[in-house]
């Protein structure tokens, strides 16, 4: 199987964009491997990564996840009470859930997660992976 090397998101407005996304991205597990005035790398080291940065080549200043192109990007973060966390304390830190009437399976009774909206449009969706502590599967609450 051929492995992602890494994303690229562009940014219309970092200074007020990325704070919600540094927190996001530390709460599944990854650190920012670099940093400049513009943008972000987050990953692991050695491994695939997700780049935020400004582009002078984007021309639109907003981004709709609904037109043809990226409309989300999924990221397993454990298990079912990890997704949980990470839900309750997001409105706190830029993103608004989604799905909520649905929540954890709107993906379907076997998929256990969240989904997430910044204030820019960005949709994030956090998995729960089986067998990371509780099973995904025995949790309906």
């Amino acid at each position: 199987m051929t492995l992602i090397h890494h994303v690229e998101y562009w940014l219309a407005d970092p200074a007020n964009e990325l704070p919600a996304w540094r927190w996001l991205l530390s709460q599944v597990g990854l650190a920012c491997l670099s940093r400049w005035e513009d943008g972000e790398t987050w990953g692991e080291a050695g491994g695939a990564y997700l780049t935020l940065t400004a582009s002078p080549n984007t021309t639109s200043s907003a981004h709709d996840r609904r037109r043809p192109g990226v409309n989300h990007i999924a990221f397993t973060v454990g298990d079912a009470r990890r997704v949980d966390r990470i839900m309750a304390e997001a409105p706190g830190a830029g993103w608004r859930p989604l799905y909520q009437e649905r929540y954890p399976h709107a993906g379907g009774p076997q998929h256990y997660a969240g989904w997430l909206e910044n204030t820019a449009g960005y949709k994030v969706e956090l998995v729960a992976v089986e067998g990371a502590g509780e099973p995904a599967r025995d949790r309906t609450t």
